[in-house]
């Protein structure tokens, strides 16, 4: 490793989500609810060199391994994305994320008037499309670098 070279420390026990698109980094915090009140020790790299997506971005999270939900979003703003999980300074598992067909109660539609906003016991539910969401009640289309400022505030 040269003079020029940053390095992260490893982390005990989390996880590392790498390969993410250039740029995303802030939105996966958002996606995790991390915001620095809860005390969790992160550290991001923010279009860092990568041989497989030219630039990209980097979050470790200590103490943390993600639900299948938060996976299935970051899956939405980054489909490039690998997840390790690391337990005593090693990567006990490693899986790239998947694009679900549906995502449910992660995104909240922007849509006033949608019956998910309307103080009903109805769940979000979002069809993936290739470029972002559907609501699966009133069909308003999310963009993908809309994702992370329309989530579900539960």
């Amino acid at each position: 490793m040269s003079d020029k070279e940053l390095r992260v420390s490893k982390i005990r026990d989390g996880t590392v989500i790498d390969h993410l698109t250039a740029g995303q980094a802030l939105n996966v915090l958002a996606i995790l609810g991390i915001d620095g009140s809860g005390g969790e020790s992160v550290s991001i790299g923010m279009n860092v060199p990568s041989d497989r997506l030219a630039r990209k971005d980097i979050v470790k999270v200590e103490d943390r391994e993600l639900s299948q939900s938060e996976v299935d979003v970051l899956s939405v703003i980054s489909p490039e994305a690998t997840i390790n999980i690391v337990r005593d300074y090693e990567v006990v598992d490693k899986k790239r994320v998947e694009r679900p067909d549906e995502v449910t109660g992660v995104v909240s539609c922007p849509n006033r008037n949608c019956i998910t906003n309307a103080d009903e016991p109805v769940a979000s539910r979002f069809e993936v499309l290739s470029d972002g969401l559907r609501c699966g009640y009133c069909g308003t289309i999310v963009r993908e670098d809309e994702v992370a400022s329309n989530l579900d505030a539960a």
